[in-house]
């Protein structure tokens, strides 16, 4: 399975009797070409060692939250970030309803809160907890927050008994996994996302800037990434990690920004223009800082207008899609249709950054989706799992 190959898997093994069946999913994903982490949690322990599994991922086992050596770099944390893919297997009834509750409690239900990468889980348990009410929620609750459920097959259990509940086959698991990475909804286009603000320099220590963080583009970056696709980003000056598996390249002012995106592209099916560019620039800059008079209290600094990045775009854009962003603070809809139109976008996404719990820098957003004939509200989530419906939105609509 080429679309294996270099991927970051990260298997998370839970305590039942299908828990030895995991040193065949290693096996198969090494053969593949993967990378194979493995967390274990306690009661999975009781059925396989650790030691087994180290021997088959090459790998350390990762088995403790509170371990001094691994937290003291925020394990759970780096355990998320290196992932490409988590998939719990095999998954208890006992890891569902945990899971399902959003507890933190334990090293795979830290990670799992702290990931942004696809999670696959296979159930496996008796077909009696199978088919209790209470699983079935929980069951349906987590596929709700977008894990991706791989089985549970009919047959024969440990137990004697017959019917739903028995872990998937560990062939057809690693399939499915790879599935992921060839059929994602935009597998094999090419993304260029700008994102961050720029810096419009006055001298040399002061510059005409925005509050922009460049999170929703990261977001959107990752959550395109994990679909299929290939993935750069043209990043003004933000506090943010380059995402694994993206092309990232810096530039400060909106000029250079536009320099870069004409550079690149004609390479690319989708722009996705995040970036908060600033509408204006000094007329002159300044070569010497510029020196308080101590005559006058005021300074006047003449500017001029940017050219518009994404108008420039859109009017040349051929078989591109392109997609803007309008952070408005009243009128949200009828000033972005505004720039719909004028701007010739495929989709423009809107939001009101006057609310200070969707605004700059926060973790979270609510956009409208407006195309020429789409109107679409997504009310509050994370930035992350607003970001993966846009992209499914872009697949579906565009």
């Amino acid at each position: 399975m080429k679309q294996l190959t270099n991927k970051h898997i990260l298997l998370c093994v839970t305590g039942g009797i299908a828990a030895y069946k995991a040193a065949e999913i290693i096996r198969l994903f090494k053969t593949s070409g993967s990378d194979i982490k493995v967390l274990m949690t306690e009661a999975a322990q009781e059925f396989i060692t650790p030691l087994t599994m180290q021997a088959l991922s090459g790998n350390e086992v990762h088995t403790d939250l509170l371990s001094t050596e691994a937290e003291a770099a925020m394990g759970h944390i780096e355990l998320a970030r290196w992932s490409d893919v988590i998939l719990i297997a095999p998954c208890s009834a006992n890891s569902i309803s945990k899971l399902a509750a959003g507890r933190g409690d334990d090293l795979m239900t830290t990670v799992c809160l702290a990931a942004s990468c696809p999670i696959f889980f296979a159930p496996a348990m008796n077909q009696a907890m199978w088919n209790d009410s209470r699983t079935q929620i929980n069951f349906n609750k987590l596929k709700d927050n977008n894990f991706i459920s791989i089985g549970p097959d009919s047959g024969e259990q440990a137990c004697g008994d017959e019917g739903f509940g028995r872990m998937s086959n560990p062939k057809e698991i690693v399939s499915q996994v790879a599935d992921r990475f060839s059929k994602g909804v935009i597998a094999g286009k090419r993304v260029l996302i700008t994102a961050g603000p720029t810096r419009e320099k006055i001298d040399p220590v002061r510059y005409i800037s925005n509050r922009s963080s460049g999170k929703m583009g990261y977001c959107l970056a990752e959550a395109a990434r994990d679909e299929g696709a290939m993935v750069s980003i043209i990043s003004g000056p933000v506090e943010l990690k380059t995402p694994d598996k993206i092309s990232r390249f810096d530039v400060e002012s909106a000029d250079e920004m536009k320099s870069k995106v004409e550079e690149m592209i004609d390479q690319f099916d989708i722009f996705i223009s995040t970036a908060a560019v600033a509408d204006y620039k000094p007329e002159e800059y300044q070569d010497q800082k510029i020196k308080k008079k101590i005559q006058s209290n005021n300074l006047q600094i003449e500017l001029v207008e940017n050219i518009d990045i994404l108008k420039t775009i859109a009017a040349n854009k051929k078989d591109l899609k392109v997609i803007g962003f309008a952070a408005e603070t009243q009128n949200v809809i009828a000033n972005a249709r505004q720039k719909l139109q004028e701007k010739k976008l495929d989709l423009i996404i809107a939001n009101d950054v006057s609310d200070k719990s969707i605004g700059f820098d926060s973790d979270e957003n609510e956009v409208y989706l407006i195309t020429k004939k789409i109107e679409k509200k997504i009310d509050k989530i994370s930035k992350k799992k607003l970001s993966r419906n846009i992209i499914k939105f872009i697949a579906e609509n565009l």
